[in-house]
């Protein structure tokens, strides 16, 4: 995914994500917060790449798969998320995957990301972290 969206950021405004207002969403993560589920990580995440903040993203993936650095696409717009799929990654559960579309506007028109993303616990906290990802074309993949 890219990045950088019209989302505010702003405690009080709508979520990038869908879900709530920023400040009782996905804000808590991104200022440290640990997330509860894979899901409300992978949220975060989009509202990261919705945002510009490269550095959370970072931070919440996980070591082995991480990129050392992380740029962003100024030019695409994130505009929607659909959780089409959750499988485990509940608060008890140890991994966990999340099945989305995000939908975007870049330089040359719509664009439209679907994913299925690996999540596992890490660290000594055991908080959430994005492993990686299956991106397809086909709206039947689950």
């Amino acid at each position: 995914m890219s990045s950088v969206g019209e989302a505010s950021g702003e405690p009080g405004a709508p979520c990038p994500c869908g879900r709530a207002a920023y400040g009782e969403c996905c804000g808590p993560l991104h200022a440290g917060e640990p997330a509860p589920t894979a899901e409300r990580l992978m949220r975060s995440r989009y509202s990261a790449f919705a945002l510009g903040n490269a550095e959370y993203l970072l931070a919440s993936w996980d070591q082995s798969t991480r990129p050392a650095e992380l740029e962003l696409e100024p030019d695409v717009v994130w505009k929607r998320l659909f959780i089409e799929t959750t499988e485990a990654g509940g608060p008890f559960d140890e991994t966990g995957t999340v099945t989305f579309t995000a939908i975007a506007r870049g330089p040359d028109g719509r664009v439209e990301l679907r994913e299925r993303s690996r999540f596992t616990r890490a660290g000594s906290d055991r908080r959430w972290v994005y492993v990686d990802g299956d991106v397809s074309d086909d709206p039947s993949v689950r």
